[in-house]
Parts: C-alpha cells; sequence; structure tokens
C-alpha cells in the first residue's frame, strides 16, 4: 500500500478541522477517501474539532462555500440548503427569545411548574429536583434519529442477493461464514453491527488479528454514518447515544488481555487466520455466553491444519458422541443450513457473489492470475491441504504479529527504521502475476528476528516504472542487500537498480540456487525469527502453495505451480530474495532445519 508523506496527513487534519468534508479533502488532496476515514480514526480528528451549535457550525460552512469560485452544482445545491437552513435557526432562535420575553417572571425556565422564585427574589431557580435544560453543545455519536426505514433506504437497498441472504441469518445466534475474498463480507457485518446497535442499544465487539485489521470495521462504520446519513462518529471504544440508552463498540485484535471484560454481540474476521484460534475462541465465546448475544465468524479459508479447521468441519462437535451426527455437505452450506451444533453455515464463493448481482470481479483475469489451485482456494473456498507442503500454516502462524508492537518502526516516517540497515527482494511479473518486493528489517545481532516492514504489489507496470519505486524505497530505507530474480523480466529491472543501489544482487533460478532460498527460509521460519503483519493473509498463503517437485531430468526442485506463462506466491519468493543476505552457514546457528527429499 502506497504510504502518503506525514505533511499531506496534516494537511488533510488542518482541512478537516476547517470543516471540509472527507470526500473534499480527499479530492483537494488526491488521495483515496478510505484513507481520509482512517486518519480520521486513528487520530480521533472529531476530538479536536470546536464544539458550535447547529446555527454556527451551518454559518461556518457556509462562509466556506462562499468562497469557492466556480462552485460545482453539488455545492450550489448545498448552499441552498445551508441558507434554508441557517434561515430557519435563524427564525427558531428569534421566537424562542420572544417567548421568553412574554413569560412572566418565574416561568422563563420553561414550562409551568418547572421553576419556583428564589429565596432572594432575584429570579428563577430549578424547583427540586430539576434542572435547566442545557443548550448549544451537540450530544456525541447521537444515533437516535435512524429508523429501520432509513436503513432500508440507505442501505439495505445496496445489498446483493448474499448479502440479504445474510441478514436473513440474523435470527440466528451463532453464524460462521466461509467466503470468497472481497465480496464485501466486512463491509456487510459492520453496517449490520452499526444497524443493530443503533436501533437496539446492544453492544458490538469487533475481534480480528491486529489493531489495524479490527479498525478496518470502525472505519467502515464512521464511512456509513459519513455517507449514508451524514453523522460524523468518534471515539475508541465507539459510544453511540441511541434511543435505547449507549451502545458500545469495541474493536480488538487477539488479545485476550484485552477482551474478556466485554459483553456484547461477537464478530470475528478472518479466523481462520488468527493464531492460537483455540484460545481466542474462548474468550470470544465467553463475552457472548448471555442467550441474547449473537456469535458470528467468517473468513476464506486457509489450511485444514489451522486450530479453527475442526469446528468448521464439525470434528469438534462429533467427538462428544459414539456415533457421529449427519452432517450438511457443501452444497447444503451454500445455500444456508442450520447444522446439528447450532451454528448456522454458509459458503459464498465468487460464483455464488456472481449469481447474487455481483459485477466486480473479472473472472477471466483472475484465472489468469492465479493458478487453479489458489483460484479455487481464494474464490471457490477450497482449504490447503498443507501437509504436502514444503511450509506448515503451524509454523508460518508464529511469524504473524500484530505491528502495533513495533514501536521502533515508524510508519508513515520518511525514514521509518532512520539508519539501519534493511534487507530488500524483488520478485518480477511473470505474464498474469504481479510483482513483488519486500523489505526487511533484520536484527542486528547474529541470529536475531527478522521483519517484513514493507511490501508492495506491482501490476502491469514497466520495469522503468518500478526501478523509480526501487528508487523511491532506496531513498527511504538503506539498503545492505537488494536481491533481485534475473532469470526473466527481472533483468530489466536490475540493469536499471544497479545504477543507484550499488548492493543489488541479481538471483540466477537453478536447482542449486532455488533450493538456497527455500533452506534459508525454512531455518529462519522454524527458528521462528521472521514476523510479518497477521493482516497480510496472503503472505502465509503464498509460501504454503510452494512444493517440492522434480525437473524434467529428475533434480529435486521447489516451486508454486510456476511454469512459463505464469508466476505465482511472489510475496514468498520476495522474501526469499531478502533473505539470501544471510548465509546458509552460520556462526552459532540451530541445525534444526529439516527438509525431506525423496528420489
Amino acid at each position: 500500500m502506497k504510504m502518503h508523506h506525514e505533511e499531506i496527513r496534516q494537511a488533510a487534519r488542518s482541512l478537516y478541522l476547517k470543516r471540509y468534508t472527507p470526500k473534499e479533502i480527499a479530492d483537494t488532496l488526491n488521495v483515496p477517501l478510505r484513507t481520509v476515514y482512517h486518519w480520521c480514526a486513528t487520530g480521533d480528528w472529531d476530538a479536536l474539532l470546536t464544539h458550535e451549535g447547529a446555527e454556527e457550525a451551518v454559518a461556518r460552512r457556509l462562509t466556506l462555500l462562499a468562497e469557492r469560485d466556480p462552485k460545482t452544482p453539488g455545492e450550489m445545491r448545498e448552499v441552498d440548503l445551508l441558507v434554508a437552513t441557517l434561515e430557519r435557526l435563524q427564525r427558531l432562535r428569534l421566537r424562542e427569545g420572544e417567548l421568553a420575553r412574554q413569560q412572566p417572571a418565574g416561568m422563563a425556565g420553561g414550562a409551568e411548574g418547572a421553576c419556583a422564585p428564589s429565596p432572594d427574589g432575584e429570579g428563577p431557580t430549578p424547583s427540586q429536583g430539576e434542572r435547566r435544560p442545557r443548550r448549544g453543545r451537540p450530544i456525541k455519536n447521537d444515533v437516535t434519529a435512524l429508523t429501520p426505514a432509513l436503513f432500508q433506504e440507505k442501505l439495505h437497498a445496496r445489498y446483493f442477493d448474499y448479502q440479504r441472504q445474510l441478514r436473513a441469518a440474523l435470527t440466528h445466534r451463532n453464524r460462521m461464514l466461509l467466503k470468497a475474498r472481497q465480496i464485501g463480507a466486512t463491509w456487510y457485518f459492520a453496517q449490520e453491527a452499526f444497524e443493530n446497535a443503533c436501533l437496539t442499544g446492544d453492544n458490538q465487539i469487533f475481534l480480528s488479528a491486529t489493531k489495524a485489521q479490527s479498525q478496518v470495521f470502525r472505519n467502515y462504520i464512521m464511512q456509513i454514518a459519513g455517507e449514508a446519513f451524514d453523522i460524523s462518529l468518534s471515539g475508541n471504544p465507539m459510544v453511540l447515544h441511541t434511543a435505547h440508552g449507549k451502545a458500545e463498540l469495541h474493536f480488538l485484535s487477539n488479545s485476550s488481555r484485552s477482551a474478556q471484560s466485554y459483553h456484547g454481540h461477537v464478530y470475528i474476521d478472518e479466523f481462520f487466520w488468527i493464531t492460537k484460534f483455540k484460545e481466542l475462541f474462548k474468550v470470544a465465546t465467553g463475552m457472548a455466553a448471555h442467550k441474547r448475544w449473537r456469535r458470528t465468524l467468517f473468513s476464506t479459508p486457509s489450511a485444514i491444519t489451522h486450530e479453527a479447521y475442526p469446528l468448521w468441519s464439525g470434528e469438534t462437535f462429533q467427538r462428544r458422541f459414539s456415533k457421529p451426527r449427519p452432517w450438511p455437505d457443501a452444497e447444503a452450506m451454500r445455500a444456508g443450513v442450520l447444522c446439528p451444533d447450532t451454528y448456522f453455515r454458509n459458503i459464498i464463493t465468487l460464483a455464488d457473489a456472481e449469481a447474487g448481482g455481483c459485477d466486480l470481479f473479472d473472472v477471466a483475469q483472475l484465472k489468469l492470475e492465479y493458478t487453479p489451485e489458489e483460484f479455487r482456494q481464494l474464490f471457490g473456498c477450497e482449504f490447503i491441504d498443507d501437509t504436502q507442503g514444503v511450509f506448515r500454516l503451524a509454523q508460518l502462524e508464529a511469524c504473524m504479529v500484530d505491528p502495533a508492537d513495533w514501536q521502533d518502526v515508524r510508519q508513515g516516517d520518511p525514514h521509518p527504521v532512520g539508519n539501519l540497515p534493511v534487507w530488500g527482494g524483488y520478485d518480477p511479473a511473470r505474464s498474469g502475476d504481479d510483482a513483488s518486493f519486500a523489505v526487511l528489517l533484520p536484527d542486528l545481532r547474529d541470529g536475531g528476528g527478522i521483519r517484513c516492514i514493507e511490501r508492495h504489489k506491482w501490476k502491469g507496470r514497466s520495469y522503468l516504472w518500478q526501478a523509480e519505486r526501487i528508487r523511491e524505497l532506496a531513498e527511504k530505507y538503506r539498503f545492505a542487500h537488494l536481491g533481485i530474480d534475473t532469470t526473466g523480466p527481472g533483468i530489466g529491472v536490475f540493469e536499471q537498480v544497479q545504477q543507484f543501489c550499488p548492493v543489488a544482487t541479481p538471483i540466477n533460478y537453478g536447482v542449486q540456487s532455488k533450493a538456497m532460498l527455500v533452506l534459508k527460509a525454512r531455518e529462519v521460519i522454524e527458528e521462528g525469527r521472521l514476523q510479518w503483519d497477521a493482516a497480510e493473509t496472503d503472505i502465509a498463503h503464498a509460501f504454503m502453495t510452494i512444493r517440492q517437485t522434480t525437473t524434467d531430468r529428475g533434480q529435486i526442485t521447489y516451486a508454486a505451480t510456476r511454469n512459463a506463462t505464469t508466476g505465482h506466491a511472489d510475496v514468498a519468493w520476495a522474501i526469499m530474495h531478502a533473505l539470501a543476505a544471510e548465509p546458509l552457514a552460520r556462526r552459532g546457528a540451530s541445525t534444526r532445519c529439516t527438509v525431506a527429499i525423496s528420489q
């Protein structure tokens, strides 16, 4: 993901405090709207806004628009609306003042009986048990005006059929969804939870692998409230003022210590990619132990060895009985079915999403970009059998961490790690796939940890364009090693990069070189030295797709269903190219790394 300089963030903050809308900020600074919402949420900019009455807020916005020339048609309509609103507010204020002047002494505080004369005769005082109403300061996160009809009009009408199917299953206390990638499940459940909180006052709890990933829910909710209802939300946790009382929305990572004391409806995102799932699931079900609370889990599939797989397959439930209970098959789950363990299970593949009206994908292009195995896993909801792979999910899970704990990495800074040396790795694009670049931060101690602090995916770009991006990274970091695959199209990038980065090292693929790359990766992973952002689930997936195979001459080698026209597991190879900075023979290295090679 492209990082925005701190000065752009500060400019966006300044505009927000001047009452620019997020969309106007995005258009003015040429940054994605979602990024603006993310900055607003993480920086809690709403808390910095000066509290104003409605009339002052409208007047400020009107003044802002009046200074713009020329104005868009939408801005002209907004000016007309603001003028009319300001006139109504002014008339209301004058009417209230006139009524106050007409009321006799002792009645100015409100309705008859609300106030009595003060003992000293100076004016009215509140009667016992009553307080004067406070005016001027708006209620924070006020959603009392939202009704079922408004949600139906503004949001439900946008649903695809499969999202309507998910809403129909809202009556089930336990839900488990296996989904294709990028079909809008996170957006849907964020909207569902927000609506439920507004209309019932119930608490909502969101659990994800990392703090940043849990904030995706918060950003979606803020975006939905702003775009659909023109309501600005803030706070973390977010406390909504509803017609049924206060509803708390908590956004948590998979740390049981941060989650045990809450209660409410629970949503667990990408649960098949969460480490120590059993521990988290025990805490999550405890938070939703009362029968009124729902538990909702949804994810793309990972591997059959993941801790959550027995829960999904029913194995955990069936162990309790000497004779297995009848269990629905995959076809029944694609239609949605209530299973014997009281979980409503649903599988939504890309084909199901398209049949439900989703037109966001180019399936033909996706099938060019991914192997049949990868396509079935990512978009057909099939699990990987990692028992046949070089890298096992159980080992890769130890690499998946929350980067919020990396206090020495200042994301967004022009030089995130100062002058510390880093390793880089580049894997070029073949026909159809992406080029990948990874930046690793090694511990300066021999045998220390290695963190993937930044990664990029480049698609459909020339080698000159990609070389320029690497030049920008070379200005941002001090590379001590930069491994580049020069076997095929990477040679063009290498020729450019070596002109400004003398440490650029060509990696020419062969049986021996690939074996060395895989052996080194196995070593650092088995020793628990490699780390990356747990939200980047495609990194673990890329490693799991690497298999041991043979060449035409019968030599043992490694591949990720890679052939002359397609290349895959790009980010895994990019990381391995960076890891090539460390030789296989290390002083004091452990000898635990074992790779079985069959003849």
